[in-house]
Parts: structure tokens; sequence; C-alpha cells
């Protein structure tokens, strides 16, 4: 796994989000930075927490110029349960193939309970408008994760 670092120029990518609409990077980044982050499986325990506080600062981060993207391999149907499920205000897209996780090397070597299995790591990039990735956020728990942006966002 070669995860990409800040200052790298983040892959382009068009994704279908909770409704099976395109969403592309590169229409986001022409308002707004963009916060891109991966998360291992929708309506699991720690990713709905993570889920959940970036919902809940959704206001906060687009008063600082942010607009959030998670994505997962899940498939647009689970996408869509998990938003309703949760109210989620921000899109989730649905990266099957893991062809984008691939790009932004976030996918690889896990172990879980003594299993070894590939998958996607929980890691978040803020990507900046000129589409270069300002920073990694890769050392934090899934009740913080908003905490630890915003924190990083005002300096």
């Amino acid at each position: 796994m070669n995860t990409l670092k800040a200052g790298a120029v983040a892959p382009s990518f068009t994704l279908p989000n909770q409704y099976g609409e395109p969403i592309s990077l590169q229409d986001k980044l022409q308002q707004h930075k963009v916060l891109v982050y991966f998360y291992p499986k929708a309506l699991t325990p720690g990713c709905t927490v993570q889920a959940c506080g970036l919902r809940d600062t959704k206001a906060e981060l687009a008063a600082l110029g942010v607009v959030v993207l998670g994505i997962s391999t899940d498939p647009v149907a689970k996408l869509h349960k998990f938003m309703e499920k949760h109210q989620l205000n921000f899109d989730l897209l649905s990266d099957e193939d893991h062809a984008v996780a691939d790009a932004f090397g976030v996918w690889g070597e896990k172990k879980f309970m003594g299993k070894v299995y590939d998958g996607l790591h929980r890691i978040s990039f803020l990507i900046a408008q000129d589409g270069k990735i300002e920073t990694v956020f890769d050392q934090f728990k899934t009740k913080d994760h908003h905490q630890i942006v915003l924190n990083y966002l005002k300096g």
C-alpha cells in the first residue's frame, strides 16, 4: 500500500453517489476544498460514528469552505440505506471495484481477529481547490475524526 501524501495531485474520479448519480471530484473542487474520507463498510458501528460526526459538523465544515465525500466499496443501495438510516447530509460514493481506493493508496492488507485480507483503510484526504492534497488524516479514532479535521482547518 502506497498512500498518497500531502503535496501530491489527487487522482481525478467520478463515482455514483447514494442515489446512483455521478459525482466528480473536479466539479466539487470548483467551489470548495474537499474532504475525501475512505471508510471500510457502511452500517457498521465505527463507520456510523465517523459519518455521524461529519454529519453533525457539516455546517461548520461548510463555513470553513469544505465539502465532504465519503467513499467505500459498498454498492449504491447500501449507501442509500446508510444515508437514510442516519440522516447523512453529504454524498457517499460507491467504489465497488476499489479503483479510486487503489489510486489514493488506501486499499491493501488488513488484519482483523487473526485474519489477513485486502480491504479499505480508514484514511482521509483534504484536497485543496488546485487539486493537490493539502493534508492526510490517518491518526484518529472514529469518534474524533470530525474534530481533528476541524482543529486542522481552524489552524
